[in-house]
């Protein structure tokens, strides 16, 4: 899953708004008691400005202010943010702190940091990095009604004014590349290679002809030919939509993917060494440098095989006479890699087997938490335009202000890549109590404010689900309690398991080798080939993620060790009066939230279960 901190929203890909006049704004909250006034309208204000400035973010969380936008990323749009983010900084540094309760200090220093954070990255221009083969307009766009609500009329004539603005938005993609063309700020072109043919599928001139077959006409199947934004939206598609992305698929393949930098590393692009520092900041929230994360990485990999060799142990693979560990090792994950039993017959088998497994995992959900998500999640297979060039799933957050249920997408592209000894640990990732269940009990918090919903950390959100992937040990009818292996019963399931941790361990290693070790790309898909069962296709798309997205991936292992340590020393401090479902809430009840300052959180939660020591 693709995530971002609030304040980076809208640095992320940027979509131009047609010229319309603004809502008026909301009436002001009056502050809860005990909170500071000046603080909550500070927050009140910034929320309302990220909302208003990535307008299609802002319909998914049931904001519909501004349904008919996309969000504007011309250069004036982006001083105008630096000019806001400026301000919001300086309101906050002329506050009074002293009186804040713990509620405020928290809040304050969210916000401090989210526009810290901000200002310090302006200078490496995230707004001209557009795309890649994993993201960008040919991306998002075609999959943006997917999260959007369709209840009303209103929603789909607000749609086809998006889908009018898209030429407008693609327009503005342009221009804000060629930006980064002429400063030399560009992505490595490993990265971008596949993206031209993304936006060929998009500009295919079937579109042109029978608007009603193109992807974006998607939400209006369901009405009548001659409603009027059904052929609203067929003109835009027609005469808009299908030729921007023409002129998109031209402008990457003749002028941009061929000028893109043939170095792989973020420290060899213009931005050096500094940009991938703030990048790990960014996405880890501690102040880890590159070598810390490598050794770590490098520490867990061999921990994590360790245990993976006790797998192998435990199931019925006969290794070669005579081969020592690391010649059982590679025998055992290349017959797995080809064994035809780790592979569903045809794509709808592969996501019904993934729907039936969602719901043995939601029935054992209350023995793990006392709070559950109301909002509703599906499974759905993934639009093949995108599936070649995506990883084997991913999340889309969905919203009960909007109506729209959180959906677990399934990559069916190439089923031979895709072992099924892997679903159990992907679906508790995703979907529950992973991706799904963590956002939206973060979208449902109550007693915050809806800043606090909205946050979206790396580190706590990635990190958190990998955690879940390690807590089907402790469901079905023999947990890890009881000394079974919860779902993870057989080995194959369990070393599937294994290797996803691994993977997440590799990419500590991967990531900083590529990004500030000079690695090749050969050298890093060589690592995970020989440390993980990921299948080899897999591996290729998930290093050139890492070479296009820097510092992300480590976010995730670096989340999942703070959590691991600090549920080991709650249980420590609490002994038998520990409880690992008040441990789980506490740990999602206040939104996603730095390391740092979870780490304080349940910190005061263990010394509050503390018993008051006796007097005599």
């Amino acid at each position: 899953m693709r995530t971002l901190a609030l304040a980076s929203v809208v640095t992320g890909l940027a979509l131009a708004a047609p010229c319309t006049a603004p809502p008026p704004p909301e009436a002001p909250v009056v502050a809860p008691a005990g909170r500071d006034a000046a603080l909550w309208a500070l927050l009140d204000d910034y929320v309302q400005w990220q909302m208003e400035e990535s307008p299609v973010w802002a319909s998914q969380q049931g904001d519909e202010r501004w349904n008919d936008r996309l969000a504007d990323s011309s250069p004036q749009a982006e001083a105008r943010r630096a000019r806001a983010v400026d301000g919001f900084l300086a309101r906050l540094n002329g506050m009074d702190s002293a009186s804040f309760g713990p509620a405020d200090t928290v809040d304050a220093a969210l916000l401090r940091r989210e526009l810290e954070l901000s200002v310090e990255g302006r200078r490496f221009h995230p707004e001209q990095y557009v795309l890649d083969a994993r993201w960008g307009p040919q991306i998002e766009l075609p999959s943006m009604h997917r999260q959007l609500s369709f209840l009303k009329p209103r929603h789909y004539s607000d749609y086809a004014a998006r889908l009018e603005a898209i030429p407008t938005a693609i327009d503005q993609a342009i221009a804000q590349m060629r930006l980064g063309l002429k400063a030399g700020r560009v992505p490595p072109r490993a990265a971008v290679a596949g993206a031209a043919e993304q936006c060929d599928a998009l500009a295919d001139a079937r579109f042109a002809r029978e608007p009603e077959t193109s992807p974006f006409y998607e939400p209006y199947l369901a009405l009548p030919q001659d409603d009027p934004s059904a052929a609203r939206a067929r003109e835009a598609i027609a005469g808009g939509v299908t030729p921007a992305f023409a002129r998109l698929a031209t402008f990457v393949r003749e002028e941009y993917e061929p000028n893109c930098r043939a170095a792989i590393g973020a420290s060899d692009g213009v931005d050096g060494l500094p940009a991938y520092e703030h990048a790990l900041r960014q996405h880890t929230t501690l102040d880890l440098t590159a070598d810390e994360i490598h050794r770590t990485g490098l520490a867990e990999v061999a921990r994590i095989r360790a245990e993976m060799m006790e797998v192998i142990r435990r199931s019925d693979f006969k290794p070669p006479a005579g081969a020592d560990e690391a010649a059982t090792f590679r025998a055992f994950i290349e017959g797995i890699r080809t064994d035809p039993r780790f592979h569903a017959g045809s794509p709808g088998e592969l996501v019904e087997r993934y729907q039936a497994l969602c719901k043995r995992i939601d029935a054992e959900l209350p023995r793990l938490f006392r709070v559950l998500p109301r909002l509703p999640y599906g499974v759905r297979e993934m639009p093949q335009i995108m599936a070649p060039a995506s990883p084997n799933a991913y999340y889309l957050n969905g919203s009960l202000e909007s109506g729209v249920a959180g959906t677990f997408i399934v990559n069916t592209y190439r089923l031979d890549q895709r072992p099924t000894y892997e679903m159990i640990a992907l679906a508790l990732h995703e979907a529950v109590p992973g991706h799904h269940f963590q956002i939206a009990l973060a979208q449902e918090a109550s007693g915050v404010h809806r800043f606090r919903t909205l946050l979206g950390y790396t580190a706590f959100v990635e990190g958190w689900a990998l955690y879940a992937e390690s807590l089907g040990l402790e469901m079905g009818e023999t947990p890890r309690a009881a000394g079974g292996h919860g779902f993870f019963e057989d080995p194959y399931d369990d070393f599937g398991r294994l290797t996803y941790e691994m993977w997440r361990a590799c990419r500590l290693v991967v990531d900083t080798g590529i990004h500030a070790k000079g690695w090749s790309r050969r050298q890093a898909i060589d690592y995970l080939l020989a440390n993980s069962a990921l299948s080899p296709h897999n591996i290729e798309r998930e290093v050139d993620r890492y070479i296009g997205w820097p510092g992300q991936a480590c976010g995730y292992k670096i989340g999942e060790l703070a959590i691991r340590r600090l549920r080991r020393e709650s249980e420590a401090a609490l002994g038998e009066g520990f409880d690992l479902r008040a441990f789980h809430d506490v740990v999602l009840s206040a939104g996603a939230l730095p390391l740092d300052v979870l780490e304080q959180r349940v910190n005061r939660w263990v010394a509050e279960q503390r018993p008051e020591p006796s007097a005599h």
